[in-house]
């Protein structure tokens, strides 16, 4: 039987960072379910040039589209329809894009199909935001990840200085509590803690910190 980690929380809580660093720990493979979100939004946005505030148009286009996960050089790669889309779609506006796309159930019924069969016959740690919840609700491991707005947007804000990029912290930490709320009261798959899932602030802690306090739990709950 496979072993599944499922970590959930909001944007910029270190959902990413924490599951890669485990993943390579433990040996499981890691699956970020957010770049799945991220790459659709963007295709149907810019490739497709759909108005992906129209859950019509979106649903129109959804049938079309197939998103995959390969592995290359050790790194997860994305694709859409065989185009691989992981260099444009970790910016600010992907980031909106997903979490736009991200409400409708059309396109959430076909990404959890796709994330389902991934965990079905392998040992994988993926975060999102529905993990526990709906994607692999029977994962042995379950954490909710999160940290301040003001702690999240200086993350954000410190990661995109270091590449060059120009930002406001203002405006950094304005768009997560707007994709906060947008995450928590959407119809399908709300963001929120799952009742068996443990709850890790990360505020106050370094990523190393964070992985060890994870790994802990994990060893707790391997053998049972």
């Amino acid at each position: 039987m496979s072993m599944n980690i499922a970590i959930d929380g909001p944007a910029g809580a270190g959902k990413s960072t924490i599951a890669k660093r485990l993943a390579k720990q433990l040996g499981f493979i890691y699956i970020d379910t957010g770049a799945m979100y991220r790459a659709m939004g963007y295709y149907f946005a810019v490739k497709k040039g759909i108005d992906i505030n129209s859950e019509a148009e979106v649903a129109a286009a959804c049938p079309e589209v197939e998103v995959t996960i390969a592995y290359e050089n050790g790194e997860q790669q994305v694709y859409v329809n065989g185009e691989n889309l992981s260099g444009v779609i970790r910016t600010e506006q992907a980031g909106t894009m997903a979490s736009t796309v991200s409400v409708y159930p059309v396109v959430r019924a076909k990404l959890v199909e796709s994330q389902h069969k991934l965990a079905e016959n392998a040992d994988v740690i993926m975060d999102g935001r529905d993990i526990g919840t709906v994607v692999l609700p029977n994962a042995q491991v379950k954490i909710y990840l999160t940290a301040s707005s003001a702690t999240r947007a200086k993350r954000r804000y410190d990661e995109l200085k270091a590449k060059g990029v120009e930002c406001s912290i203002e405006e950094i930490e304005k768009d997560i509590i707007e994709r906060d709320y947008r995450d928590m009261n959407r119809e399908t798959s709300p963001l929120k803690q799952a009742e068996d899932a443990v709850l890790v602030d990360t505020s106050d802690l370094d990523i190393d910190e964070v992985v060890e306090v994870i790994f802990k739990i994990y060893e707790s709950k391997k053998g049972k």
